[in-house]
Parts: structure tokens; C-alpha cells; sequence
């Protein structure tokens, strides 16, 4: 079976490891959602991984409301992305663009006060980050179907825009009870339309959004991330195995690159499984490389590929806090832990100060 240390071929991207690097919201673009330079330095310093997925990245004001975060449906945010690709690519690194729409997790206050958009009229449950503090969801208004085809046309020009900045391919964000996902499962889908009610109706957005994406982008640079097996940000599904192997297979039908799979497990650090992982029965129709990703280690992480059942992990918190990563676990060395308090700070705190392994030595 191969090492997390071995190459692996992600659709047209030649991955120089196993060992990639999770979606990571940190907070250090402007207020108006553009990239800053220290997000090149960041990104190069992990420029060992076999694949970088990007932090999550707004295709529409619409759809980002996380103060901070980075958007691509401009021009200056695409030129501002020009630099922090070139970074990692100079270091022989590879950068797929998670595009992200945040669906009702979006507050009003980034919409001068509009409804957010979602599959149907809910409310997020618990407080949204806002740039006056944390403050209570407001309720989503169902989309229309009228607005489908601006939707995909906003998905459309985003993975257009990431191409124009560099990137290697991009990541659509299905996952973490944000708008596709919101469309997937049933607590939050109560639609009457094709896009709602039976499972095929359900994952009807899922697959429309991939199919303008791959067309764009390529089927072979296009990847999707999908949370199946639990509760996240009050979004989940009262039968979720048929309805995520119906999700893989559209995605196999499709032919993207790769699909990553965040699924903790019961007593997961970031969020709790409330049941057993969907992933394995995904496998089983979805035959391009899977990743998985959820409280590994390089430890854990091997023994997943020695079993068959991923060809990659995805790792997050571990990669905040250890630029060197891919070193660290080639060497079997200690890791450092990260530093909660500055996951959304602005600063280089917390984010490129980061000691490696030979800084660590030197001190």
C-alpha cells in the first residue's frame, strides 16, 4: 500500500505527497474580502504539502459572511490571489481554490441588512462572527428557482476568476451546513420544486454546480468537499447514507479529480459523528481518489491508506501550527499545538510564526 510520503496523480495535478492541506478559515484578507501579502508567506510555508486547498473563498458578497476571508468575484481579489499562487508555486507547490457559498450562514449585516439566501426559510442555529461581534443568525429566504442560473453563473465566473489568478484547479465547498449542503439534506431542505423532496431533487444543485465548475475549470482540476456524517451548523440528514452515495455518484458521473470527506468520528475534536462513516459506501462508486480528513495523524493517517480506504489526508489544525508538516511526519517528530485564540486574528500571530523544525533546534 502506498506512504503518505509517496506521489499521487489528483486528475491533471501531480501531488509530490499524500499529506494535504485542509481548507482553513484564517481571517487575514480585508474587509472587503481581498487576499493581503502575508497570506503568501503563510501559504509558502506549507508549500510541502502534496495539495493545498485553500481556505474557504467567497464567490459573491452574497454568499461570504466570515469578517475578513477572501473572495474571488473581482478583479483586484483575483490580483491579489496572483502573488500568493505564484509564492507557493515557487516553492514546487500545488493550490487548488475552495469556492464557497455560505448559504444562511451569511448575516445580514454583510447584505446591508437583506436576507441571506438557502434551500428554504430556516435560521442557523447559535451566534454568526460579524465585524461588530458575534450576534444571532437571521432567517434565510428560500431561493428562487428564477435565481438558479445566476447562482451557477456566479459559480462559473468564480472558477473562471481562480484560473486567472493560477491555481492548479479549485474545490467546491458542499460540505459544513453551508448552501449546497443546505440543498443536500433534509433538516434544511423542505422544497416542493425539483430541487427538494426525494433524494435525486436534493443533490440536483450539487450536481448542476459541478457540471458549470468541471466545464470550466476541467473535470480533471475540479474537486468537491462533502461533511456526511453528523450534525454541523444545525444542517443534517434523517437518512444520510443513500442520500451522500447518490452525491458520489453524480460526482463520479461527472469525472472530477478528487473528493475530500470531512468525517469525524464520535468523539471527534471538531465536531461529533452521530453516525458511523458514509465514506466507505461512497468508495464503492466513487473510484477517483478519495481524501479524508477529521483528527488525523500521520500515525492514524497511514494506517487509512493501508486499509484501502483513502489515497490521501487532508490535514487541518496540525498544518496551522506546523508549516513543516510533511517533515514533521516523515521524521515522526513532535508536533506544535495551535494556538486557538489566533485561528481568526489579523495579524502574523498564530499564522506564519510558526516555528519548524530546524527553527525549534536553533532556539
Amino acid at each position: 500500500m502506498p506512504s503518505l510520503l509517496d506521489p499521487i496523480r489528483i486528475g491533471a495535478i501531480e501531488a509530490k505527497n499524500r499529506i494535504f492541506m485542509a481548507p482553513l478559515t484564517r481571517g487575514r484578507g480585508t474587509r472587503e474580502h481581498v487576499p493581503t501579502p502575508i497570506m503568501a508567506e503563510y501559504y509558502a510555508q506549507r508549500a510541502g504539502a502534496g495539495l493545498i486547498l485553500t481556505e474557504a473563498t467567497g464567490i459573491t458578497q452574497e454568499g461570504l459572511g466570515w469578517p475578513f476571508a477572501p473572495g474571488i468575484w473581482s478583479d483586484a481579489q483575483v490580483d491579489a490571489w496572483r502573488p500568493i499562487v505564484k509564492a507557493v508555486h515557487d516553492k514546487g507547490g500545488k493550490i487548488v481554490c475552495q469556492i464557497w457559498h455560505m448559504g444562511r450562514m451569511v448575516h445580514p449585516d454583510f447584505l446591508g441588512g437583506a436576507k441571506p439566501v438557502s434551500s428554504s426559510a430556516t435560521t442557523a442555529p447559535d451566534q454568526a462572527h460579524t465585524y461588530s461581534g458575534k450576534k444571532p443568525y437571521g432567517e434565510a429566504r428560500a431561493l428562487e428557482l428564477a435565481e438558479i442560473p445566476r447562482l451557477l453563473a456566479d459559480y462559473e465566473r468564480a472558477t473562471a476568476n481562480a484560473l486567472a489568478a493560477g491555481f492548479d484547479g479549485v474545490q467546491i465547498h458542499a460540505a459544513n451546513g453551508y448552501l449546497i449542503d443546505e440543498f443536500l439534506r433534509d433538516g434544511t431542505n423542505h422544497r416542493t420544486d425539483q430541487y427538494g423532496g426525494s433524494i435525486e431533487n436534493r443533490v440536483r444543485l450539487l450536481r448542476e454546480v459541478t457540471e458549470v465548475v468541471a466545464k470550466v475549470a476541467g473535470p480533471e482540476r475540479t474537486g468537491v468537499r462533502l461533511s456526511p456524517n453528523g450534525a454541523i451548523q444545525g444542517c443534517n440528514d434523517s437518512n444520510p447514507e443513500p442520500l451522500f452515495v447518490a452525491a458520489a455518484q453524480a460526482l463520479a458521473d461527472i469525472g472530477i479529480a478528487f473528493l475530500e470527506m470531512r468525517e469525524p468520528g464520535p468523539d471527534g475534536t471538531f465536531g461529533k459523528a452521530d453516525h458511523p462513516p458514509i465514506a466507505p459506501a461512497m468508495r464503492r462508486v466513487f473510484r477517483n481518489p478519495m481524501i479524508l480528513n477529521a483528527d488525523y495523524d500521520g500515525i492514524s493517517g497511514q494506517k487509512v491508506l493501508d486499509a484501502g480506504e483513502a489515497d490521501a489526508i487532508a490535514f487541518g489544525r496540525t498544518y496551522i501550527a506546523n508549516p513543516d508538516l510533511v517533515e514533521r511526519i516523515a521524521k515522526g517528530a513532535p508536533l506544535n499545538k495551535d494556538n486557538a485564540a489566533t485561528w481568526y486574528s489579523q495579524g502574523p500571530e498564530g499564522y506564519i510564526d510558526y516555528p519548524t523544525l530546524g527553527e525549534a533546534r536553533a532556539a
